[in-house]
């Protein structure tokens, strides 16, 4: 076997993005264990700094040991029972994998559709949550990493909670990428990525449930289904009862306290505005190789861009050739925008006008424009 030599890609695609050098020095810092005072300490400070990320002051607000589909899980898993109504916004792959999951712990999923790439009123939802009570959840995707759409929150949660039903987002590629307030906006549970803007290597999920949805979870009529996830479990390891869950990865999470410090060091909102600005920047040049976005302007998604593939052109060559010759990687679409569009991350560390400017050049030189 021989070493281990990855090439150098510049990772432009939907996920993972690249890693800030911070991160990947902090890293390589010794391991102690998981009980070990200084252990602890770092788990309090990694829960403060996400609570200061996701703008909630929620006591069960830590990151999951698993990658976002590990959130969702938990997302379900452990607030909705057998027989329980739950909406989904069905919009995208992964609100599809929501209704999948949720399935699978018996629960009636309830789906309100649209075409890839739209977004959700508040009609459709008040519609659908009128005609199928009682409702436990509503489950929406807030930033769909597979149609680059970013889903409008202004209303849903009064809504939502109006019907007595729990509000459920998914916040895989807008946490720190894009405004989320989950206080303000009244959500109860939510969930991300490491790997996104937060600029940090895949597995983890920053998670967050406030004291209503927490206690739906403590006052089960049985027990939740998955034991790895159970939030009622984790949370004593992560509380002051330090009650041992399972091992954590070590340097995963000394990476993720680190993504959290350069969060906190840019400051939120500039964050917000450098993903939009360079955004922006990434529409302009697009549209100067006669390139069309998948998504109307007013609800694109900053971190995460789908391009049309002009008709008479192989997406996946042009995909290649990027990687090939240039060591930039971009993705292609799935489901129905499968050989349709191109998936343009600009999230974390990646997201740098120089990057724009490179990507651009190289797709002017690759589609011959």
């Amino acid at each position: 076997m021989n070493d281990l030599n990855p090439s150098p890609r510049l990772l432009l695609g939907p996920g993972p993005s690249p890693v800030h050098p911070r991160v990947l020095r902090t890293m390589t810092a010794p391991l102690v264990g998981y009980l070990d005072p200084e252990w602890l300490a770092m788990m309090d400070e990694e829960q403060a700094a996400l609570r200061e990320t996701f703008l909630t002051k929620n006591i069960f607000t830590l990151p999951m040991s698993g990658t976002g589909s590990a959130g969702m899980e938990a997302a379900l898993c452990n607030f909705l029972e057998q027989g329980d109504t739950v909406i989904v916004g069905c919009n995208g792959f992964f609100s599809e994998r929501m209704c999948e999951m949720a399935t699978r712990y018996s629960a009636k999923v309830v789906r309100v559709e649209k075409p890839w790439g739209e977004v959700f009123t508040l009609d459709e939802i008040k519609s659908a949550l009128e005609a199928n009570k009682p409702v436990k959840m509503v489950a929406l995707v807030h930033a769909e990493t597979s149609t680059g759409a970013l889903q409008p929150l202004e209303g849903f949660a009064e809504l939502i909670h109006k019907h007595g039903a729990l509000f459920m987002l998914d916040c895989v590629t807008s946490l720190s990428g894009a405004p989320l307030k989950v206080d303000e906006w009244g959500i109860d549970i939510a969930y991300s990525g490491s790997q996104k803007c937060l600029g940090c290597p895949p597995g983890l999920s920053p998670f967050t449930a406030n004291e209503r949805a927490m206690d739906v979870a403590r006052n089960r009529k049985a027990k939740t289904p998955n034991w790895y996830l159970d939030v009622t479990l984790i949370e004593k390891y992560w509380s002051k009862d330090r009650a041992y869950h399972h091992t954590p990865s070590t340097t995963l999470h000394y990476g993720f306290r680190e993504g959290l410090r350069l969060v906190s060091e840019e400051g939120l909102e500039n964050r917000w505005a450098r993903h939009r600005q360079n955004a922006e920047y990434l529409w302009e040049k697009l549209e100067a190789l006669d390139l069309s976005m998948h998504v109307e302007a007013k609800n694109r998604l900053p971190p995460l861009t789908t391009v049309r593939v002009p008709a008479g052109v192989d997406e996946v060559a042009v995909r290649t050739k990027l990687r090939d010759n240039y060591n930039i990687e971009i993705a292609g679409g799935f489901g129905p925008l499968k050989g349709k569009i191109w998936r343009v991350g600009l999230m974390g560390f990646g997201s740098r006008k120089e990057n724009v400017t490179l990507l651009a050049e190289a797709l002017r030189e690759v589609l011959g424009r």
